[in-house]
């Protein structure tokens, strides 16, 4: 430990360098007890000594998984961006393609768990945008992270990180291809490493359970996942309701009544019809003024696999677009509208060529976009909001 009149003695550099490390030393040794707690635990439960120090050689915690963790897109995000990115015509023209390209790995799940492939491929493009997106963490170097310096859900992560190493001794997968969320999700349908232990399954008959790199192995585990949160074969998710503008009920999701109650409180079907379905409904109402649900068990079960109405609407409406259906019908009740993905694009062309640094055009709005969208926003006397909006990409269109 670095004494305090040896600190005040030294020049600015070599104080601020001392300081550093007179904090990041005990940071330090508290991830590493924390770590051999988690070893302990983990040699308790079968895990060799051997497994769990190859893992952990070498990690460090990363600070950038709690800045994640703290601004997840599901309940940071307007459902209408939130929407308009992961349930756009790109995604639903490549999720159709993925219909045709797997037709036989989905058939097959199909038949086994009774969960459709639409709902299928709508978790896999959302989750991963099939396969494209899957996290850029070490499951080892997140998960101890969280486990050991977050402020909440530690027990969880310890958790998730003993059955990591659960994963890696049995040998369906190697450790190099652990690589997933801050969170610990991995493979073409982001199961957790518990998850995965659970209910993944061997959907290509080689013996093994690999969601990293067969395909038929992640869409027959999640129709496993999907069967076991309670799908039920045939039946709907859920439709667009109109709500009336005089509606005192809550924002958000509303619990469970008989569908005859919502028709008596002026709740109608958009496009016509009467309500239904049958038995109890939930209503699910995201924003004010704007559109709403009917839902039934299916869209529990696809909100169980994330725990968020926004991630689960993004599920069921995705999947309704794949079986040839439209889309949310009513408008949002904001007067920016949301950006598609090639849009964000757009935008990120746009913003560089006045001479922003966004990173590769890619279409993820993240720190550097918002900065530079920020910044165009108070040059055209808007207020700064960093939010890749219509309104933004119209100005720039129109090369204000």
């Amino acid at each position: 430990m670095f004494h305090h009149r040896l600190m005040a003695a030294l020049p600015v550099p070599a104080l601020a360098l001392a300081l550093s490390l007179a904090t990041a030393a005990p940071a330090q040794a508290d991830f590493g007890s924390c770590v051999a707690g988690i070893r302990a635990s983990a040699l308790s439960q079968g895990v060799s000594a051997s497994v769990f120090d190859r893992a952990m050689a070498g990690v460090t915690p990363d600070p950038k998984v709690i800045e994640a963790m703290n601004n997840q897109p599901e309940f940071r995000t307007p459902i209408w961006d939130y929407l308009g990115a992961l349930v756009d015509e790109e995604r639903v023209q490549e999720g159709r393609q993925m219909l045709r390209t797997h037709a036989a790995a989905l058939a097959s799940a199909e038949a086994r768990y009774g969960v459709d492939r639409h709902t299928i491929v709508a978790v896999w493009g959302v989750e991963s945008n099939y396969g494209k997106v899957r996290g850029r963490w070490s499951l080892p170097q997140a998960l101890s992270t969280a486990a050991c310096t977050a402020s909440r859900r530690r027990e969880f992560f310890r958790g998730e990180l003993i059955a990591t190493m659960k994963i890696i001794q049995r040998g369906d997968l190697r450790q190099e291809q652990l690589m997933g969320s801050w969170a610990g999700a991995f493979g073409h349908t982001q199961f957790i490493p518990t998850t995965y232990l659970r209910l993944a399954v061997d959907g290509d008959g080689d013996g093994r359970r690999d969601l990293v790199d067969s395909i038929p192995d992640a869409l027959h585990s999640t129709a496993n996942f999907m069967a076991k949160a309670g799908f039920q074969t045939g039946a709907s998710w859920g439709y667009e309701v109109d709500v009336p503008s005089g509606y005192a009920g809550p924002v958000g999701r509303t619990a469970r009544a008989p569908v005859s109650s919502w028709a008596a409180r002026g709740i109608t079907r958009v496009g016509g019809g009467a309500l239904g379905g049958g038995g109890n409904a939930g209503l699910v109402y995201p924003a004010r003024g704007g559109p709403a649900w009917i839902v039934f068990k299916n869209y529990d079960a696809a909100f169980s696999y994330n725990g968020a109405d926004s991630y689960a609407l993004a599920i069921s409406i995705l999947s309704d677009r794949l079986r040839g259906r439209p889309g949310v019908q009513q408008a949002w009740p904001t007067d920016d509208p949301p950006t598609s993905r090639e849009e964000r694009r757009e935008l990120q062309r746009l913003l560089i060529a006045r001479g922003h640094d966004v990173g590769e055009p890619t279409g993820g709005i993240g720190p550097l976009s918002r900065a530079a969208i920020s910044a165009e926003e108070r040059r055209l006397g808007m207020t700064p909001t960093g939010r890749a909006g219509g309104k933004i990409l119209q100005a720039l269109r129109a090369g204000r």
